[in-house]
């Protein structure tokens, strides 16, 4: 019931109006949002990177309705990428298919794919491909080995453990080189698609972290960028303490360097963590959510999974 009250008032412009007016639901959203212009973002980055954190910055607005919006969506992303080379930022940028058409004209989605590669290619920066709930995962992942055999090995995928099918889709991406953010799943999923226990995922999240990290050696562990934006081979994203020591451990075991191996966590969430990592000599990298449509955002993250509420609510008021 709760799940589904966050989904509805996801869409709902009336709630949307009404919601946005408090200022509570502003200083909640912030704690996790970085900002609703890229000014605000860009500061935000500044901040982390004093840390030696990097970022991938991402500009709200996923599921547009047409293709003059995917069009407008594109135009903001090359924005971001330019302002990160002016500035000279560890970072760079993370994006959703169905932001820049897929879910309107799969061909121009991927000619519009095509342009934000080139542009960060010019820039010697990089994309990550984020991936969205299981309707979207075959296209996603078709889009983005299209790329990479058209050339583009300035970009990067993200998977999910949650999804029984992940085991294939990563050998198979391991097989083109990719470069993948692993994370366990936030969406919604039927118990035929996905691990329904918290345990199963783990175990998926913790089998598929150790394949990665064996690729990693026999690939000879190549490491962050000198500048920081273009990550390593493996990106283990999870605020799990239990999840981020597995892979340690299992680093060290393969005696795989700390530069080789990517932390990613989320803006506002466990900074301490972020922070004791970056001190351990890992790469840590965070997702920054910047933009107008904080709303949505954090409403379908709320409904996601009712869980998410109280992790959300518990860290409004942590470190």
């Amino acid at each position: 019931m709760l799940r589904s009250l966050f989904v509805f008032l996801s869409k709902q412009h009336w709630a949307q109006r009404l919601i946005t007016r408090w200022g509570f639901a502003w200083r909640l959203a912030s704690r996790f949002v970085a900002g609703e212009t890229l000014e605000e973002a860009m500061q935000a980055v500044e901040g982390l990177a004093r840390d030696g954190i990097n970022a991938s910055l991402d500009h709200l607005g996923e599921h547009t309705t047409s293709l003059e919006e995917a069009r407008q969506a594109v135009s903001e992303i090359l924005r971001i990428l330019n302002e990160i080379q002016r500035r000279g930022l560890p970072a760079n940028v993370s994006i959703k298919l169905s932001q820049i058409g897929a879910l309107l004209d799969s061909e121009e989605c991927y000619q519009n794919l095509v342009t934000i590669l080139e542009n960060a290619r010019a820039r010697d920066n990089f994309v990550r491909v984020d991936m969205e709930d299981s309707h979207l995962t075959q296209l996603t992942l078709d889009l983005f080995l299209r790329a990479l055999a058209d050339g583009y090995d300035n970009a990067g995928i993200v998977l999910q453990s949650y999804l029984y099918r992940t085991d294939a889709d990563l050998e198979r991406v391991m097989a083109q080189g990719a470069r993948v953010r692993m994370v366990k799943g936030a969406y919604l999923e039927p118990r035929s698609l996905a691990y329904p226990s918290k345990k199963e995922v783990n175990a998926a999240f913790d089998r598929q972290v150790e394949r990665l990290l064996g690729a990693t050696q026999k690939a000879g562990c190549p490491a962050l960028s000198s500048d920081g934006r273009v990550p390593p081979v493996l990106a283990v994203a999870s605020h799990d303490p239990k999840r981020v020591e597995f892979a340690r451990q299992t680093a060290a075991r393969l005696e795989i360097p700390a530069e080789a191996l990517e932390f990613q966590m989320l803006y506002g969430i466990r900074r301490d963590l972020q922070q004791q990592l970056a001190k351990d000599g890992y790469p840590v990298r965070v997702y920054v959510p910047f933009g107008t449509r904080w709303y949505p955002y954090l409403m379908r993250r709320l409904g996601e999974r009712p869980a998410n509420l109280w992790f959300t609510l518990s860290n409004f008021f942590r470190k």
